[in-house]
């Protein structure tokens, strides 16, 4: 559409003096627009695009006339079916797809607020249904954080229209293999999807060829239809600028291999198609019908960057938890002085001892939870690989968090503390994991209180599977039930079995709920003991609780210890304590774990997973030690490495 628009070589006036806006000539020239349409509808093409692809904030800012978002998406929507209505028969229906383009502003990098785009996105789209377009297109996106600004703006029209308007979004991957924040395909599909629209594609930036292989894992994996719009084929400068070598007959050849092969079901082009090529595409489509695929992929979370399954081969998957302020004295620190740096790093940390997700809080009294945690998602957001499980009861605090977080979250958590009421935290949370497409943790807790045997968790859990699935439309998949667990070296008789009904809750609920995912806070299980105590009974316990199909936990990983590198007399008594194998001498107790437990490990001290890396990195030669800095994006001591390099005279890396 555009280059076919500027090679009209329309004036200033053309324009209105925003030399380049191309949707001004919606207004301005239609006839010239109209043209355009005709000709790709001339050749057979069932769709045509709108020429909106601008029409969205950042664009339009650019030139000072945001204000005309609406206007010029009306009117390009209408040109499009003016077109279409001309050329379609009762055999062959013509549609039109509004396009929505990505701007060039990227939230995740904070050039603007999800907020701002989603009601922009949604001005444009409100111009385009009601110009009665069939679908719409957001396109050529970028930033997988902007992109679901643009569907959750789109939905919201959709909705007012009261019409089945189709909602397509297409990512744009670079020929680094990643979208140009690093994202992958897999990341993108697990963010996108959850959010309602009907097809996920790729379009722009690479030819065909280059699009394959993401194409090939969208087929496998994607339960909605794919689109693709490539280039014809990679640019290739010259002295007239750039030209695209594919010819009609080998982008056909291309596109109905992937219809073939990949089971698309809508292809088009983008940079380099002309009608010639659209022609040669049509006839080469021409009664093929896509092929039938069964997808197939595990549930999960995504950063910005990777998918990340919540089943993990061989072992239990972990939620690192030293990023909250109400389970870490070093994260609580460093968040009450701002220290954005600190709370960086202990993330980092977390993320080389092995995590693959990262639980963050910040609720602290007296605290602004809401701006904390706009400074460390939006800090987290491009930092972290791993995708992040927003901790709060708070609402709002918990909407800061989705609002900076391009990926697919975990939201931590939701329960029946103060009922499933419209007044309750539970309604006010679930309608935000609704528009970002999260997934849930749900604690087994209702009114009566925190469930402690087996029974009372497993009621507890299947209401709210129930809930979840059926009122709030969640996949069960997506739904991870902590069946929670509390100290059992309180000494007190009414926690002695906390440990054996939590694990049974756990292993019942894996019979009735395959599909469920499982989690638990499982520090809790060791609150009050020692540290070296802690890591043992945390380990075993942790241990058992995977043995009953715990999928999840929320641990500090580095602090878990392998049942093999365990003690044997300290693994026999942490069973015994946990399973409250007392033995009793009539009335007498002859044998109690829990003491024998506290014998074990007085005096024990532990080091630190951070001095452990500390002294290990200071014992490595400088060369090596700056190495491991650098590529682990380690700030602390890089300074002072690189300072005594410089006074060595070394010569950079």
């Amino acid at each position: 559409m555009g280059t076919m628009l500027q090679a009209a070589n329309p004036t200033l006036d053309d324009y209105q003096n925003h030399e380049g806006c191309n949707e001004i000539l919606n207004v301005s020239r239609p006839e010239l627009v109209r043209s355009v349409h005709d000709e790709y509808l001339h050749v057979g093409v069932d769709a045509i695009e709108t020429n909106t692809f601008g029409a969205n904030w950042a664009n339009l800012a650019e030139y000072g006339i945001e204000d005309r978002i609406y206007e010029l998406a009306f009117a390009g929507g209408r040109l499009a079916r003016e077109s279409a209505d001309a050329f379609s028969t009762d055999s062959k229906p013509r549609y039109v797809l509004g396009s929505l383009g990505p701007g060039t502003k990227l939230p995740s990098l904070g050039h603007t607020t999800y907020e701002k785009l989603r009601d922009s996105y949604y001005q444009a789209s409100k111009g385009l249904t009601d110009a009665l377009v069939d679908g719409l297109l957001i396109e050529t996106t970028q930033d997988l954080l902007q992109a679901k600004a643009a569907v959750n703006g789109a939905r919201l029209a959709i909705k007012e229209s009261g019409r089945d308007v189709v909602l397509i979004a297409q990512v744009t991957v670079e020929t680094t293999g990643t979208m140009l924040l690093g994202s992958e395909i897999g990341a993108a599909l697990n963010a996108l999807e959850p959010l309602g629209i009907d097809l996920i594609g790729l379009n722009c930036a690479t030819g065909p060829a280059e699009m394959s292989e993401h194409l090939r894992y969208l087929s496998q994996s994607a339960r909605i239809g794919i689109s693709v719009m490539p280039n014809a084929g990679l640019p290739v400068l010259g002295p007239n600028g750039a030209t695209y070598p594919l010819t009609p007959s080998q982008l056909a050849t291309a596109l109905e291999s992937f219809v073939r092969e990949y089971g698309v079901s809508l292809v088009g082009g983008c940079c380099g198609t002309t009608p010639e090529h659209m022609s040669a595409v049509v006839k080469a489509l021409d009664g093929i019908k896509p092929k039938e695929r069964t997808p197939s992929i595990a549930a999960g979370a995504s950063s910005i960057y990777q998918y990340v399954p919540f089943r993990q081969e061989l072992t239990y998957m972990a939620i690192g938890e030293r990023t909250n302020a109400n389970g870490s004295r070093a994260f609580r620190d460093a968040l009450i002085a701002q220290d954005w740096q600190s709370c960086v790093e202990i993330a980092r940390d977390q993320i080389r001892d092995g995590a693959h997700m990262l639980d963050l809080s910040v609720d602290y009294v007296g605290r602004d939870g809401v701006a904390d945690m706009q400074e460390l998602a939006s800090r987290f957001a491009t930092t972290s690989t791993l995708p992040i499980v927003l901790d709060s009861t708070e609402p709002a605090v918990i909407k800061a968090g989705l609002e900076c977080l391009g990926g697919r979250s975990v939201i931590n958590s939701v329960n029946y503390e103060d009922g499933d009421g419209p007044n309750s935290r539970f309604a006010k949370i679930m309608p935000l994991v609704q528009e970002h497409g999260a997934c849930v943790v749900a604690l087994t807790i209702d009114e009566d209180g925190q469930a402690r045997d087996c029974e009372w968790k497993l009621k507890v859990a299947r209401r709210l599977i129930t809930d979840l699935t059926e009122n709030w439309g969640i996949n069960t998949g997506d739904i991870l039930i902590d069946c929670l667990t509390f100290p059992v070296a309180t000494g007190q008789e009414e926690t002695r079995r906390d440990g054996i009904e939590t694990i049974e809750a756990i292993r019942r609920l894996k019979e009735e709920f395959p599909e469920v995912q499982t989690t638990l806070g499982v520090s809790n299980v060791s609150f009050g003991l020692n540290p070296a105590a802690r890591i043992v009974l945390n380990s075993v316990f942790l241990h058992e609780c995977v043995n009953a199909g715990l999928d999840s936990a929320i641990v500090h990983p580095s602090k878990i210890t392998p049942m093999n590198r365990i003690e044997d007399r300290q693994r026999e008594v942490a069973l015994d304590l946990i399973y409250d194998r007392r033995q009793y001498a009539g009335e007498e107790c002859i044998y109690d774990p829990l003491t024998l437990f506290l014998q074990l490990f007085e005096g024990v001290e532990v080091t630190s997973s951070r001095l452990t890396r500390a002294a290990e990195l200071a014992s490595l030669p400088l060369t090596q030690r700056l190495a491991r800095r650098i590529i682990d994006g380690e700030k602390v001591g890089l300074e002072a490495d690189l300072q005594t390099a410089m006074d060595e005279g070394m010569e950079p890396l």
